[in-house]
């Protein structure tokens, strides 16, 4: 479930919002920043696929060394679909790309390989402690392997709703944590928990974040 990264092994590291299958955006946004895949990384708070039109293109990034990414409810809906043969949950949420593929020997070894993202990763940055998960990090404090509800990892959105209404409080543990998932017209900081899916598919925009 937990995946540790040294950020001392990298020379700039960003986070970034849901891509959902805007690949060629991601890439021009990288270019805009200077980024450099020979030293710099790049994580994503997952739902990489899904909605938009590159969704295998941004698969394929995860075979690259500047990549990484936690689990999307989007990926487990993907893998879920595929174990059990029932793909209409998936093709309801944007899945149905998958369905359109005449060739999808491809892209199924492509999603296949989801099953080894993490569901959260750790990264010490310059700017601190980092945890990066894609809805929520269902706890009061963040422990390393701690073992926390993975479909609250992926789905759950209580939190954020009670911060805008403006009640609950930051995650004890860690200096950053980094969410995705609701969308949400700009990035929202509460305490030391930042949510950035800022809807890029649905006519918002990408939000990258540099941490080092």
């Amino acid at each position: 479930m937990y995946q540790r990264i040294e950020g001392k092994n990298w020379r700039h590291v960003w986070v970034v919002s849901d891509i959902h299958g805007c690949y060629q955006w991601l890439m021009d946004e990288l270019k805009r920043r200077h980024f450099d895949p020979c030293a710099d990384l790049l994580i994503s708070v997952g739902d990489i696929i899904d909605r938009g039109p590159d969704s295998v293109k941004c698969l394929q990034l995860l075979h690259e060394k500047w990549f990484r990414a936690v689990r999307g409810n989007h990926e487990q809906m993907a893998l879920d679909a595929l174990e059990s043969n029932d793909f209409a949950l998936w093709t309801m949420n944007g899945g149905m790309w998958f369905s359109t593929l005449q060739d999808k020997t491809r892209a199924r070894t492509l999603l296949e390989a989801c099953r080894e993202l993490p569901h959260i990763i750790e990264i010490t940055c310059v700017n601190g402690l980092n945890v990066v998960a894609h809805a929520d990090y269902p706890a009061e404090a963040y422990v390393w392997n701690k073992p926390v509800s993975a479909q609250r990892v992926l789905w759950d959105r209580d939190r954020l709703m009670g911060f805008m209404v403006g009640k609950g409080q930051g995650i004890q543990g860690a200096d950053h944590f980094w969410f995705g998932h609701t969308p949400v017209d700009k990035r929202y900081d509460f305490n030391n928990l930042h949510y950035i899916d800022t809807g890029a598919v649905f006519g918002g925009f990408l939000t990258l974040v540099q941490l080092q």
